[in-house]
């Protein structure tokens, strides 16, 4: 018989392979060489640093990541070892989308700006950057999207350079994979020479990083923040060194919270099919279609915007964005007890996306940016 060793913490799984195959459900951080050694499919998060160390003398013939990112695992090293990885491309995109969105609602009317005519700029535009994209059109925002290795496939067309971002930008937000080296390595993308390229134009815009820690250079980042020159705040979802946080990084950022940007059910729900469908593949099994059968709906899915009318649009969004995800919780607990990073997202509370809501007597200054949203709006 089949045996699939699998993070314990992947939802909608256990159950679904267990007829085929034996099935170990483990925490990431103990998935060990030992227990790996005689183990056929490896389904994963990113905990689990799938590497030699890991898989060497193994009989491991796949690795399914849950997940959007795949810098977890050694790729050379498995294809070279006959070893297929896979990851969940997009599974999360709206997931990360629904973050963005709660995140500059919550900017704009703490702020009291508006979104409208402000300017974005959206680095990397792959399955998650694209979202985002679009979303800062829902809001009326004038888009950037800086995608070098796009950019050199497609033509220049409708794609920036990183000094037009630095110029013109009042929020940048990164959505890239981590690459560590060669010429899109975005290992610390926001280095000195990034920084340097703000300071020139002297616009102080708004960082976010939601994509992987070892994007943003966090010692510089810290400086930065501490001088309050070049940027005029920052959100981070990532960090390096995760699970140990810079705690006075952490007090620095307007935002803050545990790598979660795309732990939405939905999303979860989209990685783990993928997973099991990539499974199913390789080892001929009848479950290449598999989907969980029912996503448990949110309380009070219903919103009413009765009496609406005269207020502020990004106050009438974020009222509605509250239902689905407000990221002030996260961001509370995560300054409550930093220390508990791991375990807040093991035991993330349940977050449906917007799909999951309907909106009725929505003012019609707003219908139309509910709809793109996701919710689906009464009229």
């Amino acid at each position: 018989m089949l045996k699939i060793i699998a993070d314990d913490k992947i939802p909608f799984l256990k159950g679904v392979l267990e007829p085929f195959a034996e099935v170990l459900y483990l925490p990431g951080k103990d998935m060990t060489k030992e227990v790996v050694k005689d183990a056929d499919g490896i389904i994963t998060r990113t905990r689990t640093k799938c590497k030699r160390e890991l898989l060497e003398g193994s009989k491991v013939k796949i690795i399914a990541s849950a997940t959007i990112g795949y810098d977890h695992i050694d790729t050379l090293w498995c294809e070279e070892n006959n070893i297929l990885w896979k990851n969940a491309p997009g599974c999360n995109s709206f997931s990360v989308m629904q973050y963005m969105a709660s995140l500059l609602l919550h900017y704009a009317v703490r702020n009291n700006v508006s979104l409208a005519g402000k300017t974005i700029g959206v680095i990397g535009v792959g399955n998650v950057g694209k979202k985002i994209a679009a979303l800062g059109r829902i809001f009326g925002m004038n888009v950037l999207c800086n995608d070098p290795p796009r950019a050199r496939k497609e033509g220049k067309e409708g794609f920036a350079e990183l000094e037009e971002i630095a110029e013109k930008a009042d929020f940048i937000t990164f959505h890239v994979p981590l690459i560590p080296d060669g010429t899109d390595r975005t290992f610390h993308y926001a280095d000195e020479k990034f920084f340097a390229l703000l300071e020139k134009y002297g616009r102080r815009p708004f960082l976010i990083n939601a994509s992987r820690g070892e994007v943003v250079d966090n010692d510089l980042l810290k400086k930065v923040l501490k001088e309050k020159k070049i940027l005029c705040g920052a959100a981070l979802d990532v960090w390096e060194n995760e699970p140990e946080l810079d705690l006075k990084l952490l007090k620095l950022t307007d935002f803050a919270t545990p790598h979660i940007a795309g732990y939405s059910l939905d999303g979860k729900a989209n990685g783990t099919s993928m997973s099991v469908q990539e499974i199913a593949k390789y080892f001929s099994l009848p479950l290449t279609d598999f989907y969980p059968e029912r996503l448990p709906e949110p309380d009070n899915a219903s919103i009413d915007l009765s009496g609406r009318g005269g207020r502020k649009v990004e106050e009438i969004l974020l009222e509605c964005m509250d239902r689905s995800y407000n990221i002030l919780e996260d961001d509370k607990r995560l300054r409550e007890s930093p220390e508990t990073f791991e375990k807040q997202r093991g035991s993330y509370p349940f977050r449906r996306e917007m799909v999951a809501y309907t909106v009725k007597n929505a003012p019609d200054s707003v219908k139309e940016s509910l709809k793109k949203l996701g919710f689906t709006v009464l009229d």
